[in-house]
């Protein structure tokens, strides 16, 4: 099957949980500079997911990049990964209303967790497809960054509640960064295997 209503669906699905977490981002009724301050957990709450939903579209795209096809195996794992960024918004929301508390805490460490690992599903879905010779499955290689990433993630979410709220945002906000290029791999090997043709 082609890989284009793949795409415009995922697109479609991420613009639309972006869009329910700006909704969140509610006007003060003053006119007050001061009035902005309680709304400071909402909107790092709001700018912390919308750089993770976008870490996520930008390593999406690359990884359909890579792809010719695909098959109903890679569309299950591409729905699986969309269900659970789907709910990225309400664990955002329930952090940020409750000012960073343990279980809210937590249940955004068990959001940001499970699109990891339905992303990697996907990869390994699309790698089974392409075939291990592939030139995708030599970009990808050990994924070692995105397993890494799940790691860290299972960290903070204990961190969040052995230790503290705040170590495992500054646990999340690190695997952030981590990703917040779009992963090189790909387009390095992509890219430079369609200009040599």
């Amino acid at each position: 099957m082609e890989k284009d209503r793949l795409a415009a669906f995922s697109d479609g699905v991420v613009a639309i949980i972006v869009t329910i977490m700006v909704l969140e981002l509610k006007a003060p009724h003053s006119a007050q500079w001061s009035a902005l301050a309680p709304l400071a957990p909402t909107f790092a709450s709001y700018a912390l997911s919308f750089v993770y939903l976008a870490i996520y579209w930008n390593n999406h795209h690359h990884l359909l990049y890579a792809v010719t096809r695909v098959d109903g195996r890679v569309l299950w794992a591409n729905m699986h990964l969309l269900f659970w960024l789907s709910l990225i918004p309400f664990a955002t929301a329930w952090m940020a209303d409750n000012d960073f508390a343990s279980a809210p805490t937590i249940l955004y460490g068990v959001a940001l967790l499970m699109p990891a690992i339905a992303y990697y599903l996907l990869t390994v879905a699309i790698l089974r497809l392409a075939g291990p010779a592939s030139t995708l499955a030599g970009a990808v290689g050990r994924d070692v960054k995105g397993r890494a990433s799940i790691v860290v993630y299972l960290c903070a979410i204990a961190a969040s509640y052995l230790v503290s709220p705040l170590l495992a945002l500054g646990l999340y906000v690190a695997v952030a960064i981590l990703w917040f290029v779009p992963d090189p791999r790909i387009e390095k090997v992509v890219v430079g295997s369609n200009d040599q043709r």
